[in-house]
């Protein structure tokens, strides 16, 4: 039952679309008709407003990190499940990022998951939550390619995590990184001919 709960429990924050509400709320009309189509940061950024992209950015990562945060208080970590199994805290993870990405009040067409992912991450322990921010905002800086940046710093969480001592996270992290990658496939698709765009509209 506990699993079950925090699975809801993160899906419920995940599922709240930030992007889609703050566009709309600062009328700038519906995201999803711009761009790719997407709910997140990147796309909200499209409308020109990099305070909305901001706030939507920082709103995705607390989504992520709140119902592990609540997790752990009300269930802990549950350290005596065997190796590998997913207790309470690491199904709120997985369920944060599955609520962004399938989020039921859009028929299940949300975003990919990076922002919040990384809110996952400093809830699973703030040297994972950093190691995630500094892939992620390295890569953006140099490389200038959001989709880059994101997978990047997917990947470099289930690493920090394995490498720092939060090996009991590897498992939901690494199914998320799977997840996040997948949802990028049109992404992958563009970089290899070149022309996925980069931040700033240069390409």
């Amino acid at each position: 039952m506990e699993q079950v709960l925090s699975l809801l429990l993160g899906y419920a924050f995940g599922s709240i679309p930030f992007g889609l509400l703050l566009a709309m709320a600062a009328g700038k009309g519906d995201i999803r008709q711009i761009g790719s189509g997407n709910i997140g940061a990147t796309n909200v950024l499209r409308t020109g407003s990099k305070g909305l992209a901001a706030g939507t950015l920082l709103l995705d990562l607390a989504k992520g990190l709140a119902p592990v945060l609540i997790a752990r208080a009300l269930f802990g970590e549950n350290a005596s499940l065997p190796a590998g199994a997913f207790g309470p805290v690491p199904l709120a993870a997985l369920g944060a990022v599955l609520g962004h990405c399938f989020p039921v009040w859009l028929k299940f067409k949300g975003g990919k998951g990076v922002a919040t992912n990384a809110g996952v991450a400093f809830g699973i322990g703030w040297p994972v939550g950093l190691a995630y921010a500094l892939v992620w905002l390295g890569l953006l800086a140099t490389v200038r390619i959001s989709s880059v940046a994101g997978m990047g710093a997917v990947l470099a969480a289930v690493l920090a995590a394995a490498l720092l001592g939060y090996d009991r996270f590897v498992p939901v992290l690494a199914l998320i990184g799977v997840l996040v990658i997948w949802l990028h496939r049109a992404n992958i698709a563009r970089i290899k001919a070149g022309t996925e765009p980069k931040v700033g509209g240069r390409k």
